[in-house]
């Protein structure tokens, strides 16, 4: 399918030179396999075009943890809590580049998060949007600590530039940088009323925070309850 010139015109010397000097915040790890449960990396702030060619490198003169110190850049909004990715206003320049497959209506178009990876880096296992896993290594998992594991069917498959990926939602991936990678993730909105209801269990689950703790666990509970009864079958019996 046609992507546009991204696929042959962002080189190191392209990217660093399109968007210039603007201020990034990256994620930095002494080690290549990032782990979000206990948190392995700190977050640092660099100039794009030095991002980048650091970025590029295998050993730094220049570093925070480490010469040999893995970068992840996972573009966000202007207010990260509030503002979607959108690479047309993170990114304008390199938007240009780019040409989105219409795999759905335009109005179902949720988020485009510009990323930018080390050689070697290892992304922790989740699924969109959602939550992590605690399986960090997919290749050798604990499975006595995580015994279902050995049932989940695998796929795996190797990108090159230029080729697009399809995950449906909510299922699990891991991610390999093999060299230095640059990559647009692409969500497009459900037209489900599942987001609707996370909104509201998180408000709901708010306003039992302003209960006192005994008051507040008792009616957890109930929630819970209630979930479990109206929203899903008890097949244990």
């Amino acid at each position: 399918m046609e992507l546009g010139t991204c696929t042959s015109k962002w080189t190191v010397d392209y990217l660093s030179q399109a968007e210039g000097s603007k201020e990034v915040k990256i994620h930095v790890s002494a080690v290549p396999q990032m782990d979000f449960l206990s948190k392995n990396f700190v977050y640092r702030t660099l100039p794009f075009d030095v991002f980048v060619r650091r970025a590029a490198e295998v050993k730094h003169k220049e570093y925070f943890l480490s010469e040999d110190e893995k970068y992840y850049l996972r573009s966000v909004g202007e207010d990260a809590r509030k503002d979607i990715a959108d690479i047309r206003k993170q990114f304008p320049i390199l938007a240009d580049d780019v040409q989105i497959p219409e795999y759905f209506e335009k109005e179902q178009f949720f988020s485009s998060v510009f990323r930018i990876s080390s050689a070697g880096l290892q992304l922790w296992t989740h699924y969109d949007v959602g939550t992590k896993s605690e399986v960090l290594d997919v290749d050798n998992p604990d499975l006595e600590k995580y015994p279902l594991f050995v049932k989940a069917k695998r796929y795996q498959c190797f990108l090159e530039a230029g080729d697009v990926l399809f995950i449906p939602a909510l299922w699990f991936h891991n991610v390999i940088s093999e060299e230095f990678g640059v990559a647009l993730n692409v969500f497009w909105k459900h037209p489900t009323a599942a987001s609707r209801a996370i909104q509201i269990l998180d408000r709901a689950l708010k306003t039992l925070e302003e209960l006192p703790e005994e008051y507040r666990d008792f009616y957890a509970r109930r929630m819970v309850l209630r979930i479990q009864e109206k929203a899903y079958r008890n097949d244990y019996g």
